[in-house]
């Protein structure tokens, strides 16, 4: 069997690159790595496999011309140009369902530490409050309160049973009414209801040019004053300027966030000035089981497009149906 070659763009201790290893011969980027030696590696690949750290474009794609797939370990892939991709018969593939589980736990973390305030309970012990007795800030209970979700998905349906639980309310707002919502007692709502009503909203959207800096000022002018904006989604899914106003001017109560725009925030950011607000480093799927399955599904995206099979999950799949068409290996005329 040949043993296609294959560019890894950073190091990733994983079940599936290790495999990936075995199977394929794999070239992988390091920190160090020159750019002459990345180069010639781009030029003889068959693929590419992204952990996501790098943006894969028309500029990339042009030094790698026998490249057949970009199998991305992760759900979101906002870092490739997907249209590039398709214009040069490159399928793109990305890892959805197995992270359902680990993003929905980190969610209804942020849920629960917006509600009571868990990362500044740390600090207080830390500091020596503890000791001096000083009054601990007061949170809120997570019983009788409204959950409003945007973008009801699978990571939105996980989110949604774990807070039934907890005793909470769910309602969601997507484009149209979601099947499944029935069966867990979430309600549809316009998506201007949601934000009055709710007492935490949940972002959780693909990031794409309809979804870019979908939520802003006036949004969040919409929500409750004592609301928390919980967002798992994508960092450019929002404003950031409009959500530091609102944490300003008091029009929310508390942000909590996986994910930033920019990302990571830099040092002296405003996000980090404020005392209602939680930032994790976008961990939504750091869990060791999941980032496992997340990298042998990638390595099913590999083996089954550069073999001429249908992928696991292909994001441009319009272009793996025409593939499908042609004789294995084929390549459209449009290099």
């Amino acid at each position: 069997m040949k043993k296609y070659k294959v560019v890894l763009t950073n190091n990733l201790r994983l079940a599936g690159v290790e495999k990936m290893r075995q199977i394929f011969d794999l070239k992988t980027r390091e920190s160090g790595t020159p750019e002459e030696t990345w180069e010639a590696w781009l030029a003889e690949a068959d693929a590419v496999c992204s952990g996501g750290r790098i943006k894969i474009d028309g500029s990339l794609l042009d030094k790698a011309p026998n490249v057949k797939v970009v199998s991305q370990i992760a759900v979101g892939y906002d870092n490739i140009d997907v249209a590039a991709c398709s214009q040069r018969g490159v399928l793109v593939g990305n890892t959805p369902g197995v992270v359902t589980d680990a993003t929905a736990d980190i969610a209804f973390g942020l849920i629960l530490c917006s509600a009571r305030y868990l990362h500044k309970a740390w600090e207080y012990v830390k500091s020596g409050e503890w000791g001096r007795r000083k009054p601990f800030v007061m949170g809120t209970d997570l019983k009788g309160k409204l959950l409003g979700i945007i973008g009801l998905g699978n990571v939105g349906l996980a989110v949604a049973q774990r807070a039934k639980a907890s005793g909470m309310a769910v309602a969601y707002h997507n484009r149209k009414p979601a099947a499944q919502a029935t069966e867990i007692g979430a309600e549809y709502l316009s998506f201007d209801e949601l934000l009055g009503k709710a007492d935490f909203v949940l972002l959780s959207l693909p990031l794409n040019e309809k979804t870019r800096k979908f939520f802003g000022d006036r949004q969040f002018a919409q929500m409750k004053p004592t609301a928390r904006f919980i967002n798992i989604g994508r960092g450019g899914l929002v404003d950031t300027d409009a959500l530091c106003r609102a944490l300003r001017d008091k029009k929310i109560a508390y942000a909590a966030l996986d994910v930033t725009d920019p990302e990571p925030l830099p040092a002296g950011h405003p996000l980090l000035a404020f005392d209602n607000v939680a930032i994790f480093p976008h961990i939504g799927g750091h869990a060791r089981e999941t980032r496992d399955a997340m990298s042998l599904m990638a390595l099913d995206n590999l083996l089954c497009a550069l073999e001429g099979r249908k992928m696991p999950s292909c994001v441009n799949s319009e272009l793996e149906r025409r593939l499908s068409a042609t004789s294995p290996g084929k390549r459209p005329d449009s290099r």
